[in-house]
């Protein structure tokens, strides 16, 4: 007999969770103006709003947290991360950032000028916003099939190279400073763009002389579905796979707090040594010296060694098996999630779950809401609240997908944990024709609401 397959760690410390009633998260949840973000920490079961900086270092990072050199220039934990950086990207040119929006807003601020438009696989929330504060558009060129949640696609996350095109020949050359890839494709539900994609846009943009950057915060779990969903891949290592995808890129951003397995950190690796100069002055400005830019040194060391790990392909089997177990389970008990699953999260489709609450009462942001009354399980929202307003028009963007995000932090949480969420969404479903009404907003900021929106009860 087969033995199954176990987590490749075992766990050395744990952090108690407290329990609440219906009652209590019913008063705090309108405490919070119904905004998930809201809500204190001591107040959620299981807490699903991110992945980015809630997993669990292992023993080996927490070892370099006791070597960092906090030297203000030329730190070795410096020079240790930078080197990390070159041999899994092939980029010679890497600046540190604390986190992955602060890369955005030091690269945008090189590259990005007003009335440019910059094409790409649905860009998240803060790329949009650090886009269109800027001025310029964020044009999604992402397929089709990613806009439905129960076709079977294995990257969709893929770039549509028609629509893609199209924005080649209908815009100045000189008004897109660059495509953009996400890996994976976190608005589309974690998906993944497969090898053989990444390719042909480098081909397409090559033939337009447009370059093409990557949003990497996820990497290394799209290198794992390269690996297991692409034939000519299936015995290549992760790290040579991630080596071949960035060599398509002339610059990427990075988010540490996913892939990189940390708490804070993130970074910026680039080819031109001209654009590496133009970023390194506005990151002085934004972040700090060009050999911290925001990050202590023990959190280089941590992150250094995170990057080794989150590359290994027995870690990314059971990170990605974990979020699977949750998403199967959900497909047993008839709930509709975005398919194939992704590596980071479960994406529940609020349009086929709550079709009776109005879209523009927000039901993805209702479920959201009522998962956590009836659980204590914090998720979010993917849907019309996070696509915000048409800057131009000030009109609600109602997106093709309204969905519900429950984000996986990495090597937290338990079989368990999973089944308990697994059940709490089908007693929802089972009850969802009682749902009849939705929120509406009574404050908002002017971009990226999501974060800090106020909202009201309808009744």
């Amino acid at each position: 007999m087969v033995l199954p397959y176990i987590e490749p760690y075992k766990i050395k410390m744990v952090e108690s969770i407290h329990k609440s009633t219906i009652e209590q998260r019913k008063t705090w949840i309108k405490e919070a103006k119904y905004n998930l973000f809201k809500l204190s920490s001591d107040q959620v079961i299981i807490d699903l709003l991110t992945d980015s900086g809630t997993g669990a270092m292992s023993d080996k990072q927490w070892a370099e947290m006791m070597l960092g050199d906090e030297s203000y220039a030329g730190s070795r934990s410096f020079a240790k991360l930078e080197k990390t950086v070159q041999d899994l990207t092939g980029f010679p040119y890497f600046i540190p950032t604390h986190q992955g929006r602060a890369a955005e807003n030091v690269l945008f601020s090189a590259l990005v000028k007003e009335g440019d438009v910059i094409p790409g696989n649905s860009h998240f929330d803060t790329t949009k916003g650090h886009i269109e504060f800027r001025k310029a558009s964020a044009i999604d060129c992402t397929i089709e099939e990613a806009f439905d949640t129960s076709v079977y696609h294995p990257f969709k996350g893929n770039i549509d190279l028609r629509k893609l095109e199209e924005v080649f020949q209908s815009n100045p050359v000189e008004k897109i400073p660059f495509t953009l890839i996400t890996v994976t494709c976190n608005s589309a539900g974690g998906q993944p763009i497969s090898m053989k994609n990444i390719r042909e846009v480098r081909t397409l943009c090559n033939q337009y002389g447009i370059p093409l950057y990557f949003d990497s915060a996820r990497f290394a779990e799209n290198a794992y579905f390269i690996k297991t969903r692409e034939k000519e891949y299936e015995h290549q290592s992760i790290k040579a796979i991630v080596k071949e995808l960035f060599a398509h890129g002339d610059g990427m951003t990075m988010s540490a707090k996913k892939d990189g397995i940390v708490n804070m950190g993130g970074f910026i690796a680039l080819k031109d040594p001209n654009i590496y100069k133009e970023c390194i002055t506005y990151n002085i400005i934004y972040e700090g010296f060009v050999t911290y830019g925001g990050m202590s040194g023990r959190d280089m060391g941590a992150l250094a060694q995170g990057l080794q790990e989150s590359t290994e392909f027995d870690y990314l089997k059971s990170r990605v098996d974990q979020v699977h177990y949750l998403g199967q389970k959900l497909v047993e008990f008839g709930v509709p999630v975005q398919q194939p699953f992704g590596g980071h999260a479960i994406y529940l489709d609020a349009d086929k779950f709550v079709p009776n609450i109005a879209k523009q009462e927000y039901r993805a942001q209702s479920l959201a809401i009522e998962l956590y009354i009836m659980a204590g399980i914090r998720s979010v929202e993917i849907g019309t609240i996070l696509a915000d307003r048409d800057p131009v028009t000030r009109k609600n963007r109602y997106p093709k997908l309204e969905l519900v995000r429950l984000a996986i932090p990495r090597r937290t949480y338990t079989m368990s944990h999973m089944d308990y969420i697994a059940v709490a969404l089908k007693n929802i479903y089972e009850t969802r024709h009682e749902a009849k009404r939705g929120y509406d907003i009574k404050w908002e900021a002017p971009i990226m609401r999501h974060f800090t929106v106020e909202l009201e009860k309808l009744s």
